[in-house]
């Protein structure tokens, strides 16, 4: 799964990497959380920077107020779920990245991971878009990561990990022209075995709120002790999200 990730590397070397036409400057983001506008990278006549809702809408959705928010999409059906059949053949993209976080369950709650190349290179997401149009003709460009089953070793912390794509098959991952996803389908897979690395990291990373560069820093023991000693803020009552069982990837869709 991918529910949170970074974006650190400095805007000219994103542009480098991915080729885009377009020289935005934006800040680091140390906490990307869904339904925030995220960089997305599309071929149209070359490639080109968009910022998207990350939380896919299909085009036939009538209301997204009562629709899952789908964040991720699996690989292994992205090519038959409604909701991404049409957007895997025609709208497939590229999301920069920098690493992502994961939280690994232990007694007594959750700890998050911040997870990365061993390189330290930026890394490029897979992702489907979809383009929804509403009743009064308002325009909202949305976006999923799609995820496969995660490598041996990161497994231990989550049996999902984000699609990546290498930098020698960008242009062959965007390149929608044929009109069908066949071809791609063995780019859909997870990093291979020893190719990402993780630490441990605070729990400030759990408040969306929170956006520094202090979130991607190994947690020191110090503030291990602190943070497990801390009394719990009592969580309240809240209706589970349909896509809660299936890690926002649509198993309804």
């Amino acid at each position: 799964m991918c529910g949170r990730f970074v974006i650190t590397s400095a805007p000219q070397a994103l542009r480098q990497l991915f080729g885009y036409l377009e020289q935005p400057n934006f800040p680091s983001r140390y906490n990307v959380a869904p339904t925030q506008p995220i960089p997305v990278v599309m071929s149209d006549n070359g490639r080109h920077f968009r910022l998207m809702r990350w939380g896919l809408w299909p085009a036939w959705v009538k209301d997204p107020r009562k629709f899952t928010l789908l964040i991720n999409a699996r690989a292994e059906t992205v090519k038959e779920k409604p909701a991404f059949k049409n957007a895997i053949r025609r709208r497939r993209c590229l999301i920069p990245a920098d690493g992502y976080y994961e939280w690994q369950s232990f007694e007594g709650g959750k700890r998050p991971y911040f997870i990365h190349r061993r390189d330290g290179r930026p890394i490029g997401f897979a992702g489907v878009a979809e383009s929804w149009v509403g009743p009064n003709g308002e325009e909202v460009d949305t976006v999923a990561i799609v995820t496969a089953p995660a490598s041996a070793d990161l497994a231990v912390l989550h049996h999902r990990v984000p699609v990546t794509i290498d930098p020698r098959d960008f242009e062959f991952w965007v390149d929608c022209r044929s009109d069908e996803a066949d071809t791609v389908t063995p780019l859909m897979r997870g990093p291979e075995e020893g190719e990402f690395v993780w630490h441990e990291v605070s729990v400030r990373v759990n408040h969306v709120a929170n956006d520094d560069a202090q979130l991607i820093l190994p947690i020191t023991e110090e503030q291990r002790e602190a943070e497990q000693t801390r009394p719990a803020k009592r969580a309240s009552a809240r209706k589970p999200a349909a896509a809660d069982s299936d890690d926002g990837q649509g198993s309804l869709f």
